[in-house]
């Protein structure tokens, strides 16, 4: 009796366990079919939209594809229902038949093996092109060359690592051009650093690394001055051009190597005069009322000390009909006598003040006791205040609104 009554609970359990394994694989198979339904239902849609759509006027299709600068992303027909990741190089998609297709002539498009496939999508070329560099190509209008160099400074060792990469597009008073350069650290222009010489070329390729010492605290009042020297055949060195680089706006920091590139410009060969000169460029914008001065450089200033304690610095201030109206100042430079400083600043003036209005450049030195010493000042203005040179530059400011105007000023002693 107890047998029996295992008997038939172990067939009853055996039933039950059998009746879950069917509906489990019953449920499986009906949801694999509902989902190859949908899907054939999917792509044969596709297909015959796309097939009509695309396929039945090859050349419209052609034409606007190059219209519209895109590239069909397209799924070939062999493809269907293949495990793309399983395709090998050699593996060749054959060609389907097409009633719809028209034989052409001349070189087969790729349009041709795509009968029966389907678009998913367009890629647009645009998108993937490199931004092309234009410092290689766009040279403005007197250019005399172009220099390429990059920077990068060590902490640790205190180290400036300069590398002179290439010159473009140089200018030699000769045809035949065997330039080199030398690098200088301002304000110190005893020692410098120099480059091999490339024979026979406008366009030399250098690939050098130079080493600056310099401490942090002294790096950003530093200066870079690269000079690219042509030698003739009698062994004389003409410079051809300059390019200063003032670090102090440069963010060096370890493993940040920054590549740039300058425009050479010309030295002023004339000697300096008699208490030093200096170099700025002024612009106004006439919509926005803003007279801008860029103070760029000085030279030849006699310093009264010869101690790396002297700092000079210029002061800006803008007059009207002899009136203070406003000063400012560039930072100090430290010890030379060819201080660089690439500053700009900004003046409100309407254009009705410009007839009155005047602006006084003048050169500062300081030391250690806080003591002030004029070395020398310009004055750039109209007719009333000014002539020659300091006139010229004034209205060729007026005369080129929002554009900026360079040029050198004798510095003047105060009386």
């Amino acid at each position: 009796m107890t047998e029996q009554a295992v008997a038939v609970a172990g067939g009853i359990i055996g039933g039950i366990v059998l009746f879950v394994l069917i509906g489990i694989t019953a449920y499986l198979l009906w949801k694999k079919f509902c989902w190859l339904h949908s899907y054939e239902k999917l792509t044969g849609a596709v297909k015959m939209t796309n097939t009509n759509a695309v396929f039945q006027d090859q050349s419209e299709i052609q034409l606007k594809s190059i219209r519209s600068r895109s590239v069909p992303f397209i799924i070939p027909p062999t493809l269907h229902g293949q495990e793309w990741s399983n395709l090998m190089n050699e593996e060749h998609v054959q060609e389907d038949s097409d009633p719809y297709m028209i034989a052409q002539s001349g070189p087969r498009s790729s349009f041709h093996s795509l009968a029966g496939a389907y678009v998913v999508g367009t890629v647009n070329p645009e998108l993937y092109k490199f931004p092309e560099d234009k410092s290689e190509t766009d040279f403005p209008e007197g250019n005399i060359g172009r220099l390429w160099f990059s920077i990068e400074y060590e902490q640790e060792s205190e180290r400036l690592l300069v590398s002179l990469i290439k010159v473009r597009k140089l200018q030699p008073p000769a045809d035949s051009c065997s330039p080199f350069v030398k690098i200088y650290l301002l304000p110190d222009e005893r020692s410098c650093l120099q480059s091999k010489m490339k024979r026979k070329t406008l366009n030399p390729q250098f690939d050098e690394n130079f080493v600056f010492q310099v401490s942090s605290k002294m790096l950003f009042q530093r200066t870079l001055k690269f000079l690219v020297y042509h030698v003739d055949k009698q062994k004389k060195h003409h410079l051809l051009g300059q390019v200063i680089f003032p670090l102090k706006n440069e963010t060096l920091i370890d493993d940040n190597k920054l590549v740039i590139w300058r425009d050479l410009e010309k030295e002023n060969l004339e000697p300096p005069s008699q208490y030093g000169d200096i170099q700025f460029s002024l612009s106004y914008n006439d919509y926005l009322g803003r007279l801008t001065v860029v103070v760029l450089r000085a030279r030849g200033l006699k310093l009264q000390e010869e101690t790396h304690a002297i700092s000079v610095y210029v002061k800006v201030s803008l007059m009207n009909h002899n009136k203070f109206i406003k000063s400012k100042k560039t930072a100090a430079v430290l010890g030379s006598p060819n201080p660089v400083y690439n500053e700009t600043f900004s003046f409100k003036a309407d254009q009705t003040e410009l007839d009155t209005a005047s602006l006084s450049l003048s050169v500062l030195q300081s030391t250690e006791g806080e003591k002030t010493h004029l070395l020398g000042h310009v004055v750039v203005g109209p007719f009333m205040y000014t002539r020659g040179k300091e006139l010229e530059h004034w209205n060729e400011m007026i005369s080129k609104p929002k554009e900026l105007v360079k040029r050198w000023h004798a510095l003047r002693h105060s009386t």
